[in-house]
């Protein structure tokens, strides 16, 4: 998929949409050869997906071993929206908290005290930094069962409307 279809689906209202939530699930290939997805905080900067995780996170070695990893954002109601990306990810070690895994945790209802407990917390908890995992999308697909289906759907959608002029 060129860089270009990418933007163009990424740039969508619904795509936009998704990409604003706080929860995407990681899937990636465990160390063991067994595929693992688990969901993480993630948040957008227009052109990159960053999740930020604990320097001793399991995931780590694995992602460091094979980079290549799935996202997928979507919504609980019926239809779904669901937005899949692939992409390599690249891990930046950081000192201190990255912005981005404040900026994730946004969404969570908090007073402005309990916003300030919770973070004397997380930077107590995170002394020695975090890693950045950030995945430059490559390929993607929105799926809103209204405009786009998933791709064995479109499928037979075509074979039953040919079916149907012979």
């Amino acid at each position: 998929m060129d860089t270009n279809e990418v933007t163009e689906i990424l740039n969508r209202p619904i795509s936009q949409e998704l990409l604003a939530r706080d929860i995407t699930r990681l899937a990636y290939v465990a160390k063991d050869g067994t595929p693992r997805n688990v969901p993480i905080g993630f948040s957008w900067n227009g052109s990159e997906i960053v999740m930020c995780t604990p320097k001793n996170a399991p995931k780590l070695p694995s992602l460091r071993e094979n980079p290549m990893v799935a996202l997928t954002i979507d919504t609980e109601v019926h239809p779904p929206k669901i937005l899949l990306i692939r992409g390599t990810a690249e891990l930046d070690h950081v000192d201190g908290i990255p912005d981005e895994f404040l900026e994730a945790n946004t969404s969570y209802e908090m007073t402005a005290e309990q916003r300030v407990e919770w973070e004397k917390g997380v930077r107590s908890l995170y002394v020695d930094g975090m890693v950045r995992i950030v995945v430059t999308p490559t390929w993607v697909k929105l799926i809103d069962f209204e405009t786009t289906l998933p791709t064995a759907v479109e499928e037979l959608v075509r074979e039953q409307e040919e079916r149907q002029r012979a």
